[in-house]
């Protein structure tokens, strides 16, 4: 649970999650295994449409929730089922207390349910001096632990044998042998006993069906059927997010539950719950049967234009499980209550600001959770606005305030960019980096040496580099981005050397600026606006085929967040569009467009690996362009591990997060080196500053260029 109360106190409780090498090892197996058994649970299916049906289904089923809600009561009723409805968490906890109460109640069994997590229903039945055991051995061992979970699906994941055997032992007075299975025998035994004993059993939902009152749990033990079924009075507290229309609905959802959860094709059970059931240790013989929905900012989040979608969630904790900073810390560093990307996002409207401030600002953006998302949830987008309203709300940092001024003026942020140029010369050592950064900007930043500002930029350069055609094949304007025009322009020139080759007429609009993408992440929106505002009024779509860019993080904000950000704007409204959609990452345009051949180059066969930048595999979904070019230009491409995952830059999180920056980039060069390549290449010129300024802290041989630099050097 989050009770940091800065972000300063939030980065040392970060710096011990760290610290943790059992945790660390732990996150970092399960993330790779995880990866391979959901692929192959997934093999052969629809997954793209899948996931499109389930969004279709839940945005459905919460535009018309009060309905299901009803239709639901009324078939429950007519059952037998008593139906509650809290708006709050506090009165959740409460009817269910009183429901114990009338009922003589005092033991209960629960199973596992993020929904009691969210209410705190334990504390509150405990003070109500009622016994409660959770018998979902994950839950079991943390509620033993007193702690809360750290991953929805495995709430104990960050616990080894070690110490569970030493919590056996502590609970039963006797010494436990560090054994999985000896272990899950002892749980059983200490556990019967409470199954047997108990008068009220407590289950979540995974689904409330409207059609039928029926309640549905997908679980992997058999201790949900035992809770459900053998006490006389059973409670379901579930969400009003789970409403559902049909069993069809619901079996929609089972397809992809278990696949993205664990890589399972199906839990081990899946439990249909329509009406109490017998019970002989009841007076009449038939069990008291209670369902209490939980609203709790849920109608308001149905009815919110802008975050309506993170009720899609089923819950599968997949946005954990492929996370690189969840990988590092830990689900008890990276949630509240709910876990990894939901869990930032909800944590803001379930527990409040103050549990969320610090969370939302440890989103590194990678996007690698909405690529698996099978709701469809476009989660970093929603964090980012989680960021910006927090920030609405309390104050923007100064350092954001004063970024976001500097980029709305383009003339003054070129200016200062121009006068870093001139003052860097003592502290570069005639190399090309910040050699010797005084301690207040150096902090925490020696896990890589950053660049130096280039002598001349781009755009200064670019009147003797345009290329001179006649009767052009193409027409092409060319998106910069800060970096590669201030601080790598040797990539640009790259790229216009093989444009020149291909007959293609470039241009380079000099009102053009920073894309927006770290005032965007820092939460800066009216900053962010301007900016894109500038950038497309800086462009003329009409005038050209294509906007190409060399970096990945533009082209995918330009492309897919500037229509979001200037939505409403009726001046920019069809331009930002025309813009949006003639914007094309360097590798796209270069294979699927000019589409070059191996006769084009000298291949010199040397040997190169590759970083995937995340807004290109993820952001823009190109995965094979890069990938084949290196082969069309005669190199010899080693694959590394892991080559889609976060390089640790984030733009401005490395600067924020530099301990969390340092470690995913020690493991991205980890792999690289274990290539055995001599070249190092990306699409990305962030990416490019990560992974080179590392290499060369390290001492490395390997070297780091740009597909277009590896392209140009050996066109013939």
């Amino acid at each position: 649970m989050q009770n940091a109360r800065d972000l300063k106190q939030y980065k040392g409780e970060l710096t011990g999650a760290l610290n943790n090498d059992f945790l660390r090892t732990a996150m970092d197996n399960f993330a790779i295994a995880y990866r391979a058994s959901r692929a192959n649970a997934f093999k052969g299916m629809d997954v793209d449409g899948l996931i499109a049906e389930i969004a279709r289904g839940k945005d459905d089923a919460m535009s018309r929730m009060d309905e299901l809600l009803e239709q639901f009561t009324s078939k429950a009723q007519a059952l037998g089922i008593t139906v509650h409805v809290a708006k709050t968490a506090q009165e959740a906890n409460e009817i269910i207390g009183r429901i114990a109460q009338k009922a003589g109640v005092k033991r209960i069994i629960k199973s596992k349910s993020m929904t009691a997590e969210e209410t705190l229903l334990n504390h509150h039945l405990e003070d109500l001096d009622l016994e409660v055991t959770e018998t979902d051995l994950g839950e079991w061992i943390i509620q033993l632990r007193h702690e809360g979970p750290t991953h929805m699906v495995m709430p104990a994941i960050h616990l080894s044998r070690n110490q569970v055997a030493d919590l056996f032992s502590e609970v039963t007075g006797t010494k436990q042998e560090v054994d999985i299975q000896k272990l899950v025998k002892v749980a059983r035994r200490e556990l019967r006993r409470k199954f047997v004993e108990a008068d009220m059993g407590i289950s979540g939902g995974n689904f409330a069906i409207a059609e039928t009152g029926t309640i549905a749990l997908c679980t992997n033990e058999g201790n949900a059927r035992l809770v459900t079924t053998l006490p006389r009075v059973h409670v379901a507290l579930v969400g009003l997010d789970k409403l559902t229309p049909t069993m069809g609905d619901a079996l929609r959802v089972i397809k992809a539950l278990p696949r993205n959860a664990t890589g399972q094709a199906i839990t081990s059970y899946v439990s249909w719950i329509t009406g109490p059931g017998e019970c002989h240790s009841s007076p009449d013989g038939k069990k008291e049967m209670h369902v209490v929905f939980l609203d709790n900012g849920r109608r308001a989040l149905a009815k919110d234009p802008v975050f309506a979608p993170v009720l899609r969630c089923i819950r599968c904790g997949a946005c954990a499980n492929v996370c690189p900073v969840y990988r590092l810390v830990g689900g008890h560093q990276l949630g509240h209550i709910y876990i990894g990307a939901i869990g930032l996002i909800l944590t803001y409207f379930y527990h409040g600001r103050e549990k969320a401030k610090n969370l939302v600002q440890n989103c590194i953006n990678c996007g690698a959770c909405k690529a698996v998302c099978a709701g469809g949830i476009d989660l970093p987008k929603l964090i980012k606005e989680v960021h910006a309203r927090i920030q609405d709300e309390e104050g923007h940092p100064l350092q954001s305030q004063l970024l976001g001024k500097v980029l709305k003026s383009r003339k003054l942020f070129h200016a200062l960019l121009r006068s870093a140029k001139a003052v860097q010369r003592p502290i570069t050592g005639g190399t090309p980096y910040l050699r010797h950064l005084p301690m207040i900007f150096a902090k925490d930043q020696n896990f890589r040496a950053l660049p130096a500002i280039a002598e001349t930029p781009f755009r200064d350069r670019f009147a003797a580099l345009k290329p001179r055609v006649s009767s052009p094949r193409l027409k092409v304007a060319l998106f910069s981005g800060c970096v590669q025009d201030f601080v790598y322009p040797e990539q640009a020139e790259a790229a216009v050397k093989i444009l020149a080759k291909h007959n293609v007429d470039v241009s380079f609009p000099m009102d053009q600026s920073c894309c927006g993408l770290p005032v965007q992440m820092m939460g800066e929106r009216d900053a962010s606006r301007s900016v894109a505002a500038q950038n497309v009024n800086a462009f003329d779509p009409a005038a050209c085929d294509y906007i190409l860019t060399l970096c990945a993080s533009c082209a995918s904000h330009l492309k897919h967040g500037y229509p979001d950000i200037l939505a409403g704007d009726r001046k920019l409204d069809v331009k930002v569009r025309q813009f949006a959609d003639r914007v094309i990452d360097f590798s796209s345009f270069v294979h699927d467009v000019l589409k070059v051949t191996p006769e084009e180059f000298h291949g010199d066969g040397k040997k190169v690996t590759y970083h995937s930048p995340c807004h290109l595999c993820r952001g823009l979904n190109v995965t094979q362009a890069p990938r084949e070019l290196m082969a069309t230009g005669g190199m010899d491409y080693l694959p590394a591990d892991e080559e889609d995952v976060c390089c640790g830059f984030g733009g401005t999180y490395s600067m924020k997060f530099p301990e969390l920056s340092a470690e995913l980039l020690k493991k991205k060069l980890a792999n690289v080196e274990k290539t055995g390549a001599e070249l190092l290449l990306t699409d990305c010129p962030g990416c490019i500053m990560q992974l080179r300024g590392g290499l060369e802290a390290k001492g490395s041989s390997v070297k780091v260029g740009h597909i277009a630099e590896a392209l140009a050097e050996r066109l013939k």
